[in-house]
This record gives C-alpha cells, structure tokens and sequence, in this order.
C-alpha cells in the first residue's frame, strides 16, 4: 500500500504532514512512501534526509496523487493554483485522506462532496475523540497547544500598545487588557502566554470546570453561568447552547469585550460549526486599535466579522482569522502532527494494511466519508441533512 505525503499549498503554510522519523516506521509497518520533492523544506528537512528514511522522492504531485492509496495531509484539500485543478481532483478515486478537514465548516462542504463524489474515503483529524486510548493521536490538542501559545504572540504584535505595565520617566502605561473567550486547550495556553507578557487576563467559558482553570492559572473569570446539562457535551467538552441562551452569552460578554485591548477567540463544539459570540455591533464598541484572533476560523469562527485566512481592519479593529496558525511554528507542529497522524494509521490498520478497522471508535469519530456517503454527524447536521 503507498501512502503519498504532498507539499502543503496553503499560504504561508509550512508544515508537513510526514518527517524522516515517521517515514522509517510507516516502512516499518510495511507501506511504501511517496513524498512531493520540497515538502520538508519549510522544516529544514531535505529531500535528501526522506529517501534515507525510506522514502521516494516525487518530483510531479498529480503524479504522486495518481500513484498513492492514502494521501496523508496537514491541511483540507485546496485549490492548487499551479495546476489549476482542486487537490481532491488530482486524488485517485477510491483512494483515501487522513488530514484536518473541518467538515462542519461551510467554506468546507464544496471540497466535502468532491470526496464523496470521488469515492474517497476520508477521515478528519478533529474528530478524534477525548479517550486515554487516543492522547497519542490527539492532533487537535497538539495544535491547540501551538495556536494557544501563537495566538497571543500575533495580537501582541499587531496592539499598537504595549502588554505590560511599563514605568516611564513622565508616568506609568498601564498593562493591556486580554479576554480569552473558551478555555480549552488553546485558551488555557493563550492564558499562561498573556500572563507571562504582563497583561491583566479575563477568561469566558460556559463550563464551570473550564472557568476554574482558568483562574488556577491566573485569569479572572467573567461571563454567567449555564447549566450543566445545556454547557457540557460528551467528552467534558462546550455544548451547543440553544438559541436564547447563546443570546444571553453574548449580552454577558459585551461589557467585557467593550474594555478589551485584545481577544483570543477558542469557542469550540466539536464537530459542529463555531458559535458566533462577537457579533458586528460588539465589534463597533471595542475600542480603536484592539485585536481580536479568532482561533475558531477553521469552524466558521467565533466572531462574525472575521474573514477566513484574512487580517482585516473593520471598525478600526483588527481581526485577524489565519487558518494556519500552527503553520508559523512548523519545526515542532510538524513534529508534533506527524507523530500523532502515525499512530491514528497504525490504529486504523491495526487488523492488517488495506484492511480499515471501522469497528474501532476512534475510526468510527473520524470518518467523514465513504463509499460516496457522508457520514461525519456535525457535518450532517449542519448541512441540514440529520
């Protein structure tokens, strides 16, 4: 079985979604390997160092995708500008892709039915479910960790004012206000990082767990409380909240977001679409020169102004809606993601190369398509089809 790794097209996208170390143990596991010439270079990593592990180096991608089984990716599937065709129409068909598919996300379901017209078996990173058995394929919590981290740094840079209180020789300049609206991961880490720059840190989440955490790392929790049943899913994870309550959550951030320097927006229902919980009107009360980031792009977002792979200036805000933070720190997401993407293949064939255990339960959360059926939930739902 050949499993193709192709140089990701995304702007500014550095990652790669195999390195030599996987290369040896996917030959390990009895798979030939194809790599697109240059697909390490934004890691350092030559093409010289994957044909040492393994692997064969393919100069021409619509070759590699016509040659692969399993195309192993970063990113979804985007229209590659050199070739003038959709990454999904260079796949063959009946192959399959294991990558970060977002199928939930309405920019997403075009390329969604192309799978499924395709007959390409496809499974998305993001719907790996919150088991012990999964940490090491838990690819959502190793970018969280990154775009936590990035996030901040990004606002940070584009404030036109300092994040800590700095004393001068003509008087003080007092420290910046953060919001972290949803404390998962990313906001916990988004969290720490705006502590360590010296700003004043608030935390929003309807969770009452998520909010304790965040004060245990410094933030002072602000928002309302919701009920148990309507603020927590399975897994530990943010509920859809209805749409009166959603309404409520928002008038509850409003003041908190009207004195805000910055906002890190990490608002996530697994599977499911972002909710909104900026909304234009909000936007047009903060104040001039704020940022938000709205780590939530690659669902839809958390605020609605946000336009996806964009920084735009609206209200004399900045919004900032890059869909590839962990992309800025490639060396380590790369390290990182092809690890985890390793042991997700070695626990989807674990009854035997080519053989698809779709019995196992991580398998079952993260299949989105097969044999031209959609069958991801979120995605179900939100295209109104469950």
């Amino acid at each position: 079985m050949i499993i193709g790794v192709p140089k990701e097209i995304l702007p500014e996208e550095r990652r790669v979604a195999a390195i030599p170390e996987t290369v040896e143990k996917y030959k390990q596991l009895g798979f030939e390997i194809l790599v697109e010439q240059g697909a390490g270079e934004g890691i350092f990593v030559t093409d010289d160092a994957y044909q040492k592990a393994g692997a064969r180096i393919i100069d021409d991608v619509e070759m590699l995708y016509s040659q692969a089984d399993l195309i192993l990716k970063v990113k979804q599937p985007y229209f590659n500008e050199k070739r003038g065709r959709q990454e999904v129409e260079m796949m063959r068909r009946g192959s399959s892709l294991i990558t970060f598919l977002h199928p939930a996300a309405p920019s997403n379901h075009k390329m969604i039915k192309m799978l499924q017209e395709k007959d390409i078996t496809s499974f998305t990173m993001d719907g790996i479910p919150r088991i012990s058995r999964a940490q090491k394929m838990d690819a959502l919590t190793s970018m969280s960790t990154i775009s936590g981290y990035r996030s901040v740094l990004l606002a940070a840079e584009r404030l036109p004012k300092f994040i800590p209180m700095i004393g001068t020789a003509i008087g003080v300049i007092q420290p910046a206000k953060v919001l972290i609206i949803g404390v998962g991961v990313v906001g916990l880490q988004a969290i720490a990082t705006a502590k360590r720059l010296g700003g004043i840190v608030q935390a929003a989440d309807i969770r009452e767990n998520a909010r304790k955490e965040a004060e245990s790392l410094g933030a002072k929790a602000v928002g309302f409380e919701v009920p148990s049943e309507l603020a927590i899913g399975e897994g530990g994870y943010a509920k859809a909240l209805p749409p009166d309550w959603l309404e409520k959550e928002r008038e509850s951030l409003q003041p908190t977001v009207k004195e805000a320097d910055i906002v890190i927006l990490s608002a996530l229902i697994p599977g499911e679409i972002a909710p909104i919980l900026i909304t234009e009107e909000m936007v047009s009360g903060m104040k001039p020169g704020a940022v938000i980031v709205d780590v939530s792009i690659d669902q839809g977002g958390n605020c609605a102004m946000t336009e996806n792979a964009k920084i735009v200036i609206k209200h004399d805000v900045v919004i900032c809606g890059l869909a590839n933070i962990p992309g800025g720190m490639a060396v380590h997401a790369s390290w990182l993601y092809a690890n985890n993407l390793y042991y997700y293949v070695e626990n989807l064939f674990n009854k035997g190369i080519g053989k698809f255990d779709f019995d196992d339960e991580i398998v079952k959360n993260s299949l989105v398509t097969h044999e031209g059926k959609l069958l991801f939930a979120g995605a179900l739902k939100v295209m109104g089809l469950k």
